[in-house]
């Protein structure tokens, strides 16, 4: 279950968000000239410490991610990504919907922050 059906919609909404699917990874992906800021998955049976549930991962300011992951038991180091900078959601979780939008623009902004200046000064 997604308690959150209005998310795709909203990462869309992003200036310049692209959309593809990682086959061997089964990921749905969300991009910004190329570069990744959100992806959703389903991790399989052999990633038992995901369980199986449906996420949201998001890039985040690492100096933040860990209080993220104190606070709210359904946010959880990023799946198959480097933890420090990501966070994964869980979905099916209680994560309050204004904190998930906050998460989403955070993981878009430090994407975009890595772009060179032309390229924000486009997407702004």
């Amino acid at each position: 279950m997604n308690r959150y059906p209005w998310l795709e919609d909203y990462l869309m909404d992003k200036s310049g968000a692209e959309q593809d699917f990682k086959l061997e990874w089964q990921w749905q992906r969300f991009l910004v000239r190329g570069k990744m800021f959100a992806a959703i998955c389903t991790p399989g049976p052999e990633h038992s410490a995901y369980a199986q549930r449906t996420m949201v991962i998001l890039k985040c300011d690492p100096r933040l991610a860990e209080g993220f992951r104190e606070n709210y038991p359904d946010i959880v180091p990023g799946f198959y990504s480097d933890k420090r900078h990501w966070n994964s959601v869980y979905l099916d979780g209680e994560v309050p919907e204004e904190l998930l939008r906050e998460l989403c623009d955070m993981s878009y902004r430090l994407v975009v922050e890595k772009l060179p200046k032309y390229v924000q000064k486009q997407l702004l």
